[in-house]
Order: C-alpha cells, then sequence, then structure tokens
C-alpha cells in the first residue's frame, strides 16, 4: 500500500466542499478532525468550494433535476481531474448506486437525526389548512399522514433563504434537519420532532468523506478518522434504500442504531398522500448484508400495487 501522504501549507490537502454555507461547515468538519487526526497544521488543508448544478437551479424540486448525482457530480469531476484530492458529502445527499471510481472511505460521527418544525411548536399546533413548505417527499407524505389538511408546496434554496421565506410569509411552516441547523450555530431553530412520530431520511445526520477509489494513500487517510457505528449504520439504510429500488420521487425513511455487535434498522415507505404506510424493523448483526434487503422486501410484500409503482425498479 502507497504511504500516507504528508500535506503542508506549500502542499495543502485540498477538501472539495459544495459553497453552501451548511456545506462549508461540514467540510470544516472534516478538516478539523483529519488535522486532529494526523497531526496537519491548519494551514496543511485548504477548502476548494465547487458551485454544485442541485445549487445552481433552486426553483424546482430535485426529482425533477436529476436526483442526488446534482449534489456530487461536480465534485467528483474534481477528483477526477486533480482539482481535489478528497470531497466532502452530507450523505443524506450522495445517491445510492455509486459509481466505482469513488469509494467514500470515512463517514464523521452521526449528529441529531431528526428534523425541526420552524413555524409551530409541533405539527399537531398547525393551524388547520396550514401552508407547509418543503421539497422532499417522505417529509410531505409523513407530514400528510399526520395532518392530511395541510397544503404542502415546494420550498428550495440553502437554510437562510428557507427560513427568509417563513418571515415573508410565504409559508406557515417548514422542516430542517436538526444537524444542519446545529452545524450553522442554530441549535434553538425550530423543535424537534422525535423519530418515533417522523422516522428521518437515510443517512440523514452524517457526514462521509470521499477519493478517488484507486488513491490507497488518501484512503488510508480519511479512514483513520472513520466513526465505525455511524459507518455500519448508514451503509445499512443506503442498502435499505438501494433494495427497495426508489428513486428521489419515493417517500422512504430509514434509521439504524449501533448495539453493540448488532444494529436495529427500522424502515418505513409511504403513499405520496401519506395515506398508506408500511413500516417495520430487523435486527441483525454488523456486516450482515442481507438483513436490510430483506426489511424492504418484507415491507415492499405488503404494500400496495400504487406505493410498489412507487419503488419497484
Amino acid at each position: 500500500m502507497t504511504a500516507k501522504p504528508f500535506f503542508t501549507a506549500e502542499n495543502p490537502l485540498r477538501i472539495g466542499t459544495r459553497r453552501s454555507p451548511l456545506a462549508m461547515a461540514q467540510a470544516q468538519m472534516a478538516a478539523a478532525a483529519l488535522c486532529s487526526r494526523h497531526g496537519f497544521a491548519q494551514a496543511a488543508v485548504t477548502l476548494v468550494p465547487i458551485l454544485a448544478s442541485g445549487d445552481k437551479i433552486v426553483d424546482r424540486p430535485l426529482a425533477e433535476l436529476g436526483g442526488k448525482a446534482l449534489w456530487t457530480k461536480e465534485l467528483e469531476r474534481a477528483l477526477t481531474d486533480g482539482d481535489v484530492d478528497i470531497a466532502v458529502h452530507s450523505m443524506k445527499d450522495v445517491e445510492t448506486v455509486r459509481p466505482g471510481d469513488y469509494h467514500i472511505g470515512a463517514m464523521l460521527p452521526r449528529a441529531d437525526v431528526c428534523d425541526r418544525i420552524i413555524g409551530a411548536p409541533s405539527v399537531a399546533a398547525l393551524p388547520g389548512g396550514a401552508h407547509v413548505g418543503t421539497s422532499s417527499p417522505r417529509r410531505t407524505a409523513q407530514l400528510l399522514r399526520l395532518r392530511p389538511d395541510l397544503k404542502i408546496s415546494s420550498i428550495r434554496g440553502n437554510v437562510a433563504t428557507r427560513l427568509s421565506k417563513l418571515d415573508n410569509g410565504e409559508f406557515d411552516a417548514t422542516l430542517l434537519a436538526a444537524a444542519g441547523l446545529d452545524r450553522l450555530s442554530r441549535p434553538d431553530t425550530g423543535h424537534v420532532i422525535k423519530a418515533e412520530m417522523m422516522l428521518p431520511a437515510a443517512s440523514q445526520g452524517a457526514i462521509g468523506i470521499e477519493a478517488l477509489s484507486g488513491r490507497d494513500d488518501l484512503q488510508s487517510l480519511i479512514t483513520a478518522v472513520n466513526h465505525s457505528d455511524t459507518y455500519d449504520c448508514v451503509i445499512a439504510e443506503r442498502a435499505f434504500l438501494e433494495a427497495l429500488g426508489g428513486n428521489c420521487h419515493s417517500p422512504v425513511a430509514a434509521l439504524a442504531l449501533a448495539e453493540g455487535a448488532n444494529l436495529w434498522l427500522r424502515g418505513e415507505i409511504l403513499s405520496a398522500d401519506g395515506s398508506e404506510c408500511q413500516s417495520g424493523e430487523i435486527r441483525f448483526a454488523k456486516g450482515d448484508g442481507t438483513a436490510p434487503a430483506k426489511l424492504a422486501h418484507d415491507l415492499l410484500e405488503k404494500a400496495s400495487e400504487r406505493v410498489k409503482k412507487l419503488f419497484a425498479a
């Protein structure tokens, strides 16, 4: 195996990241972890902000624009072209089926996995017929399952943009990931919706670090900061998604928790209007790659044809 490289201010480790404030904050977390683990000076690591396709168009839902690759393809092109050494992603934004040229070798310790509601103290407290902004099929279905009277409309943009739309009266409420708000130093913004009420998106709250698959030197560098429980849980959630065969239009939620040598995986699939929800759970040993698919197939088997059509490849 190639020896791990040593980086200096004259030859810095270049970390590719999206330009949004949240993405930059997450890249800074990755940089700090790498500097701490390997003893790099702060000047030996530099961030390379890259404008992602998903950040260029904010007036349409992500699913209409080509899916999650809109957040990753520019960063991965920079890896291939040698413009950056590694890339940092929010794992929730990483497509389930990955190109073999790239490998996410590490994930940082996972943050709060829950959603927060902004504009009301709870979903139940929303006034009748309230207008809620979200572009997530999962959140839409889960909200309508709890409150069929709500009006749901698409909302895009970074956190500050979304919050400004609430302040301007365009929406009565919106939902955002607690992890993102915390990383932007907004820990008191909104009210937590517990996972028991709204199961989060697969990989929510996790940050991944990626390098070219053939760069063993960089892979060993980033693997050293990997948080194994987070990695195992997120990989299980992503395996569940892959087995479902859905896409960005598919309302699906998943959450795995580590229990010693085992994982506890919960999942649910819903109809677009939330009127049908099939949920289940499974406990299995870490490293059992078949268990997440078993849960996915069990849920699909119970689902109606209209829900199966949202998932079956």
